[in-house]
């Protein structure tokens, strides 16, 4: 059955297409965004949602979509979207980071040459019939320092606009290195210096706890005399209070703000003060930026729900289309190599470490350890998946690790899970052989070659006689088909293991009957899914 999208904003026709042409089976109805009962009411219908901001997906609506997969912003800001709560779910929320970019950049630099040149209130002055040209008299860009907080992407191509207009760039960022600086044209500063020294200030970073008012009053205090501060960024990185009233006092000489702290902003410290250029969030708003971005979540959502591809994921690492060909049996083989360990652990896991060998350590990391520990908690919580696993076992207090080797022993690589408890320690290996079959190779450090079926037998026991006979003619007198055997043992006479893969499920009766044998430590049944 085709993978079916709801489009509940204002999205392009050509972004629509994409997903008919794809052969998706979309729902494009822009009412339903505006809508919280009526999305509430079909949100379980449909694997994908793809929304602009009108959309809430919020903790309620993210409760009912029993299928949902995927939600895709066409747009940067997610404040629209519970996050965390999409995350628990297993919900990939992602973004289009990069297709508003140059229009949101734009805007920042017209915004500058407004404040500069007064040219709104000069606008309003002339319509009025007047002629003040003494009164809007302007400074020039050319030569004057520009401070930009925030050098990421839009960051950056502001920086090679201003230094296309003649401006002194000078960046705070404390991503930024010294190479990219250089790169990119500017001198990296800390923020105390930029203050300092900057005529012009443009934030270009998201609201964070660490952005959240980076221009407080205080840090406001330090800006240079006459300095005109611009944000096209996001809301509350500044204290607009504190801004107001440096510029009724002249310390500040003017200001342009797309972005507030509560939007719609009908009201504001900044409104109506004198060369204050204020704009409705209007950074994207452009033609061009509405297209591009619609047509990169459509291809985005896309990508995921037919071939697993994640791109600008905000709560799950990103797989390319190729990546998700070449790693889905080790995608698999991490699955299973988690979930045989979840399934034999019954007591809290203080631990989890994923050892990378070989070949191994060149693929998406990030994912497979997402996938690894998914496995292992879809036993205690089968609605888990790679989204939401990292999410649960953090909330658990479950130390993650990650370890990357050169290769050793025949494999051309392998993982290995070595997770610990207050109890016991476990450790499981595997890779994926030429005919891209997961298989087991090493449990509690004994060799095997176990290829993993949908039902297998686990069983642990002293190295005697008797063991083959004892599983064979159980499963056989039951009625329970053994499809493939494998044994393994640490050395003559002491711990041994065998792996059996059944058709079937074995009853409780089988398991209870091997256990009364006294051969055996421990009879353990195992599912794998989708083998």
């Amino acid at each position: 059955m085709a993978p079916k999208v709801l489009v509940s904003d204002k999205l392009s026709e050509t972004a629509v297409q994409i997903f008919r042409d794809r052969g998706i089976d979309v729902t494009f109805d822009p009412s339903i965004g505006k809508d919280k009962d009526k999305l509430l009411s079909v949100i379980d219908q449909y694997d994908g949602l793809a929304i602009r901001s009108a959309t809430k997906a919020t903790e309620k609506i993210i409760a009912a979509a029993t299928n949902l997969k995927v939600i895709g912003r066409a747009g940067i800001g997610v404040d629209n979207v519970d996050i965390p709560a999409a995350s628990k779910k297993g919900i990939i929320v992602m973004n289009t980071p990069f297709g508003n970019s140059i229009t949101t950049a734009e805007h920042a630099i017209a915004m500058m040459f407004a404040v500069a040149r007064q040219i709104p209130e000069a606008s309003a002055s002339t319509h009025d019939g007047k002629w003040e040209k003494s009164k809007f008299m302007g400074v020039e860009l050319t030569a004057k320092t520009l401070g930009v907080i925030g050098a990421g992407n839009i960051g950056s191509i502001v920086i090679s606009r201003a230094l296309g207009l003649k401006m002194k760039v000078i960046a705070y960022d404390p991503f930024l290195s010294e190479e990219r600086a250089r790169e990119i044209g500017c001198q990296k500063v800390e923020l105390d210096e930029l203050l300092a020294r900057a005529d012009f200030i443009t934030m270009h970073v998201p609201f964070t706890e660490k952005t959240a008012n980076i221009l407080s009053a205080e840090n406001l205090a330090k800006t240079k005399k006459g300095v005109r501060i611009i944000n096209c960024a996001r809301g509350g990185l500044v204290d607009e209070a504190a801004l107001a009233e440096l510029l009724k006092s002249g310390h500040v000489a003017g200001a342009a703000f797309d972005v507030f702290a509560q939007e719609p902003a009908t009201e504001n410290p900044l409104f109506h003060l004198p060369n204050v250029v204020v704009t409705p969030h209007l950074g994207a708003a452009t033609t061009e930026a509405q297209e591009n971005v619609a047509l990169q979540v459509a291809e985005q959502m896309s990508d995921y729900l037919l071939s697993g591809a994640v791109s600008n994921a905000l709560n799950m690492p990103s797989v390319t289309a190729e990546e998700a060909a070449i790693m889905g049996p080790w995608v698999k083989l991490a699955e299973h190599l988690g979930a045989f360990v979840g399934q034999l652990t019954d007591e809290p896991i203080n631990s989890i470490e994923v050892v990378y060998n070989g070949v191994v350590t060149g693929m998406n990391l990030k994912a497979l350890d997402c996938a690894a520990i998914a496995g292992v908690m879809k036993a205690s919580n089968p609605d888990v998946n790679m989204v939401s696993a990292p999410v649960i076992a953090k909330e658990r207090g479950i130390e993650l690790s990650q370890t990357t080797q050169d290769k050793t022993g025949v494999f051309d690589g392998y993982i290995r899970m070595v997770v610990k408890t207050d109890k016991r320690t476990r450790s499981i290996a595997g890779t994926v052989f030429s005919d891209g079959k997961p298989r087991f190779i090493q449990i509690k450090g004994i060799n095997i070659d176990a290829e993993i079926g949908a039902h297998m037998l686990y069983t642990t026991n002293n190295d005697v006689p008797g063991i083959i006979g004892a599983l064979g003619q159980t499963m056989g007198e039951n009625g329970v088909n053994i499809a493939n055997f494998t044994l393994g043992r640490s050395a003559r006479d002491g711990e041994a293991i065998a792996l059996l893969y059944l058709d079937e499920q074995p009853p409780a009766s089988v398991l209870k009957k091997l256990m009364d044998t006294g051969l055996f430590q421990s009879v353990m049944p195992l599912r794998f899914d989708a083998v």
